[in-house]
């Protein structure tokens, strides 16, 4: 239960990190100024988080590294997703070109890398590496996974208003990761982020996919399920799960919702559920 509690305490964050993005290019900058930030942004610190948000500490550093938010000289920036994507297909090649094992990659020799060819500052590089890893005595133990699903995502973010054939895709992100890492490149990965479905105009008829993060759905279980039905009038059950993950505790705590808010009925293809014509509270 207080897993659950803890999810809309940190949704604050995404309201107070708001115009706060690291982006590529501000490296000089932002290691130049001192007070206020130079472009007029307000800063928000990491001590100002703790003090704001009712969660522990252990909390607040799960949510800042699922938001991959990074701390330079104290502030919080969410580093901006192309940005994110660039740094890792950058660590990925390096790997290669270092001859580096993926388990056990010297950090300062790939960020010294990138800090030499590209200007990507040296905290920066470590603290991406930290989301996606372990770092142990100066080497990194990479999660090749974790790696391989934030490309997947960074590619597919740029069609949500236009889909994309899920064969194309996918030959776009094995391309993206390299020989090395193409064998993990699975739509299953980027499960809860977009919604999949068969253009029939085609000849032959050919799977789309159009990027529907449940990152960026209502937080409040009742609101969840109306921009779902909204989104689509039906839903069978391994379609909708993913997008309810976030929000509850356990299988249990789903199927409760599910009962609560959706009318299940079956066909020749299986279990469907629909909105109920009004929820009970």
């Amino acid at each position: 239960m207080e897993l659950v509690l803890s999810v809309p305490r940190l949704h604050k964050l995404d309201v107070l990190l708001r115009g706060k993005e690291y982006d590529e290019g501000q490296e000089e900058d932002d290691e130049l100024y001192l007070g206020e930030a130079q472009d007029g942004r307000s800063k928000f610190t990491y001590q100002e988080a703790r003090a704001t948000l009712q969660a522990s500490d252990t909390e607040l550093d799960q949510g800042l590294k699922k938001r991959r938010v990074l701390i330079l000289n104290g502030e919080l920036r969410p580093i901006s997703p192309p940005y994110l994507n660039a740094i890792l297909e950058l660590l990925l090649t390096h790997l290669v070109s270092l001859s580096l094992p993926h388990d056990s990659a010297s950090v300062d020799k790939l960020c010294s890398a990138l800090a030499d060819g590209y200007d990507i500052r040296k905290d920066v590089c470590e603290q991406v590496m930290a989301w996606f890893g372990d770092i142990i005595i100066g080497e990194w133990s990479m999660d090749k996974t974790a790696v391989v699903r934030e490309i997947g995502l960074g590619l597919l973010r740029p069609y949500r208003d236009e889909s994309i054939r899920l064969d194309e895709f996918l030959a776009k992100w094995r391309k993206s990761v390299g020989d090395t890492f193409e064998s993990l490149v699975s739509a299953d990965l980027l499960s809860g982020n977009y919604l999949a479905q068969t253009d029939l105009l085609k000849e032959p008829p050919v799977v789309v996919l159009t990027y529907f993060p449940s990152s960026q759905l209502p937080i409040d279980p009742a609101a969840r399920f109306t921009d779902l039905f909204l989104t689509r009038p039906r839903w069978k059950a391994d379609e909708i799960a993913p997008f309810l993950a976030d929000i509850v505790v356990d299988a249990k705590e789903r199927d409760k919702f599910l009962l609560k808010y959706t009318r299940a009925l079956t066909d020749a293809e299986g279990v469907w559920y629909t909105a109920r014509a009004k929820y009970n509270g």
